[in-house]
């Protein structure tokens, strides 16, 4: 029971023709990245110096508040298909780049016990406080690790949440009895992701060698839905490549799209990011009290019938027999989207757009609606 519960929990306007960065530093140009994909303009970037950290924030439109929090290995430009079509429908949408990502600095990425749930959920009721201040609960979309945040905020917080939509990653309970890494290393050995990840510096070094664009464009077109292993010296060769191999993008996913990420983690580097994986042992110490406790949120859950987190041992079960909703005994539907892998919001945007307008629609019709 302990690794199905494990596995879920790690494995976890119309549009508009380009993405404008007006870049929060005074005389630098706007960078724009075309592409046949849909982007989004018109947004507003900004830094906030909250919780100890200056957090790059986009923002565009009017009316109910949508936050939307990213995962690995991305940014806030990994909406850029949903906040131009929320703020056509009337809403006001919000992303940040989280702890350690893009251009949010200030954290101790030196230092992953900073980058714990509670340290970036700390992040999150800062930024609201500051942004959102005068509405009492707010939208909340998230992915990958966002949907990890997303359901700590609900958790730690219900108070300041409306409702959620998350993607890919089911909600899982604390199991009171095993650190996480631990029981990762004893199940699935030293060459699974998070095990290789856990080693300051180690994975760092082998991306560097393997090259910041490769890395991203391995990551994000990922399609297997067994389990990810990054054996040594392969350079991700188990991704279904060796190091020399052209790696073909998905038609959803543009040259200029990859660019886009790996301009931020060429600036930033990777440790950020990777320092969320290396405080899962860390997390599972703090939150003792929440053992037990449910997600008293209204949730709709999105997922891939491809997401490696779906195909998890035990993850359908557990969403799909009863105890996903025990948990969260607020949760209204489970979507499965057939032939659809880990980044749905990015490969289906059409589908998880209307998604997430329908099911926020029903907690609060925006004051006007183009569709």
């Amino acid at each position: 029971m302990f690794r199905n519960h494990l596995w879920r929990r790690l494995n976890a306007l119309k549009y508009h023709n380009c993405f404008h960065y007006k870049s929060p530093i005074p005389n630098r140009s706007p960078i724009t990245f075309h592409s046949r994909a849909r982007k989004m303009e018109g947004i507003e970037h900004k830094s906030l110096t909250i919780n100890g950290i200056n957090m790059h924030v986009a923002e565009i439109g009017q009316g109910p508040f949508v936050l939307f929090l990213h995962g690995f290995p991305e940014c806030l430009y990994a909406w850029r298909h949903q906040m131009g079509f929320m703020a056509s429908q009337g809403f006001r949408a919000v992303a940040p780049d989280l702890r350690g990502y893009g251009d949010t600095t200030g954290a101790p990425v030196n230092d992953f016990t900073k980058f714990t749930n509670l340290h970036v959920v700390g992040d999150v009721v800062a930024l609201l406080n500051a942004v959102a201040a005068q509405e009492e609960k707010v939208f909340v979309v998230g992915h990958d690790w966002g949907a990890m945040i997303a359901w700590a905020l609900c958790l730690y917080r219900p108070d300041k949440v409306k409702a959620l939509v998350n993607l890919s990653v089911a909600f899982s309970p604390r199991n009171p009895s095993n650190k996480p890494v631990e029981i990762l290393r004893s199940v699935c050995g030293e060459d699974y992701y998070i095990c290789r990840f856990q080693e300051p510096g180690e994975i760092e070094g082998e991306f560097a060698y393997t090259g910041t664009k490769r890395v991203l464009k391995s990551f994000l077109s990922y399609r297997n839905p067994g389990p990810l292993y990054l054996p040594k010296g392969k350079w991700f060769g188990s991704l279904g490549d060796s190091a020399d191999t052209p790696i073909i993008l998905p038609s959803w996913l543009s040259e200029e799209e990859v660019d886009y990420y790996a301009s931020k983690y060429e600036k930033s580097g990777f440790t950020g990011a990777l320092n969320y994986y290396r405080a899962l042992d860390i997390n599972w110490e703090l939150t003792a009290p929440w053992t037990g406790d449910q997600i008293q949120v209204p949730v709709k859950f999105i997922v891939g019938d491809l997401d490696l987190t779906y195909n998890a041992p035990g993850t359908k079960d557990f969403v799909h027999k009863g105890g996903f909703k025990r948990y969260v005994p607020l949760l209204k539907e489970v979507v499965v989207m057939k032939g659809v892998a880990h980044f749905i919001h990015e490969e289906k945007p059409d589908e998880i757009n209307k998604h997430i307008l329908d099911f926020f629609q029903e907690f609060s019709l925006p004051p006007s609606s183009t569709m």
